[in-house]
């Protein structure tokens, strides 16, 4: 059986210089500077698959810039038994087409689709495109194992959570479970997956190689109104620290990489932290890479912080998100404003790279709201107490409380996918679309003050420092550029 785990060339209304950032991101963004991340679950799909003796073709369009017409091309030349695509809301209708296409080809492939959107709404896609399966939660890799198998008649009984037709009617085998050990999984097979084309193109990395490792599924929080991810994993697990130190000692000794980002949508806390932390030193690892993670203010103190540094951290990311306290209340952020301060400030002490990532758009939102937030982000540069910022706007994904909430009150101003792409509000809220943007931008403008560029200019020790400063400074223009008015 020949599978192929395909991510085919999208584009918006035809433009070719915007870039989608589809794989592993929470929310979906065309980018004018393309940013490529490393796919982690489907990697391990295709890594379980090939292990279980399928043949298995890893086939990222985006990242490899193939034209569409070559992606039917390889189709059509590998001939596969199943493709299997991760797709999100703003190009679920892109994915509906290229399936329906698919399937006019002599080989008509199996077609599954994966992903928060399809988790959310597997009946849409089920009766608006051609698809044989739609896999939900976030174990879709275990998922894909098993309906393998059952197509295989290797065994017959599908895992809940598969959705599939049977004598033209749509069927499913229930809610989805994340049950599955993730010690089990093994260490993604990086050549199958050409790890090579996510260890360059990403702002998070310093030194490259760079490449992405998951120690958990997802957030141990979970209960942000915004995130489309908490569809997909209701429930948090991780790894334990022996297998994720087993499997960075790989990452340097085989693929020689510098810097690994940890995509855990909040990396473990309190003893795993610090069992993970001091294994990285009795390894000898901090010496040899720098490590990433995502984090959550009000959770660190400041010997955890000081542990990490001395772990080998670098960049750590918070969702800020806003400076207004109603605001971090009404998203269930569970988070106190002058934690934001505290959080960095201590991180910072402790010689880390904090990173904020901030939203404008909130349905509540004034401006007076969004110039606070912008205020906040300019105070903590002005102290030093952050390096790197994102901002983007707020988009309410199908399957999450924010969505749920302003479809209730009439908030939505339309339920075509194509426009939950980030290049508009699809909210109503009191911003115009015009100050939406530009308050976009107002953060992305927020660290251009003198202390911090004389401070990113006297923190040069290397070359690879001025590359690291050439490479973040052309991403913030092309982020300017995205949310160009």
């Amino acid at each position: 059986m020949k599978i192929v785990i395909a991510y085919p060339p999208l584009s918006r209304k035809g433009d070719k210089k915007l870039v989608p950032l589809l794989s592993q991101n929470r929310q979906f963004q065309w980018f004018h500077s393309p940013t490529y991340i490393y796919p982690i679950v489907p990697a391990y799909a295709a890594t379980m698959l090939k292990n279980a003796g399928y043949e298995v073709i890893w086939y990222d369009g985006i990242a490899e810039k193939k034209t569409y017409k070559e992606f039917l091309n390889f189709v059509a030349e590998e001939n596969p038994d199943l493709i299997m695509m991760e797709t999100k809301t703003p190009v679920v209708k892109q994915h509906w087409k290229i399936i329906n296409e698919l399937k006019t080809q002599n080989s008509k492939p199996k077609t599954v689709l994966v992903g928060d959107h399809v988790t959310a709404l597997p009946e849409e896609s089920m009766e608006k495109c051609k698809v044989d399966f739609i896999l939900t939660g976030g174990d879709y890799d275990f998922l894909l194992l098993n309906l393998c198998k059952v197509l295989e008649k290797l065994t017959t009984e599908l895992e809940p959570g598969i959705w599939y037709r049977h004598n033209d009617k749509i069927k499913n085998t229930g809610k989805f479970r994340l049950d599955h050990d993730l010690n089990t999984l093994p260490f993604i097979d990086r050549d199958l997956t050409k790890w090579q084309l996510y260890a360059y193109k990403n702002g998070n990395y310093k030194r490259t190689p760079g490449t992405y490792i998951m120690a958990g599924r997802d957030c141990w929080w979970g209960k942000c109104k915004f995130c489309s991810w908490t569809t997909l994993y209701p429930n948090f697990r991780t790894r334990k620290p022996e297998h994720v130190l087993d499997e960075i000692g790989i990452l340097i000794e085989k693929y020689h990489i510098k810097e690994i980002m940890d995509d855990t949508g909040t990396f473990p806390a309190g003893e795993w932290l610090k069992e993970f932390c001091e294994g990285m030193i009795a390894r000898g690892y901090n010496k040899k890479i720098r490590f990433n993670c995502n984090m959550r203010f009000g959770t660190l103190k400041q010997k955890d912080y000081d542990l990490m540094a001395k772990a080998g951290f670098r960049f750590i990311l918070y969702g800020l998100e806003s400076a207004r306290q109603e605001t971090l209340d009404r998203i269930h952020k569970n988070l106190k404003v002058p934690e934001i301060t505290e959080g960095v400030r201590m991180a910072k002490q402790a010689g880390l790279h904090p990173h904020l990532t901030t939203m404008i758009g909130y349905p509540w939102e004034t401006k007076e709201n969004a110039l606070r937030t912008i205020q906040l982000a300019k105070e903590l540069f002005r102290k030093g107490y952050v390096n790197t910022l994102q901002a983007t706007i707020v988009i309410p994904y199908p399957g999450t409380p924010l969505f749920d909430e302003c479809k209730k009150g009439n908030q939505l101003r339309t339920l075509d996918w194509n426009r939950y792409d980030m290049q508009e509000p699809v909210m109503e809220t009191p911003l115009t679309d015009a100050d939406v943007k530009q308050f976009t931008q107002g953060l992305y403008k927020s660290f251009i003050t003198p202390g911090f560029i004389f401070r990113t200019i006297t923190s040069i020790r290397d070359f690879d420092d001025i590359i690291f400063i050439l490479r973040a400074a052309k991403s913030v223009l092309g982020h300017l550029t995205d949310f160009r008015k």
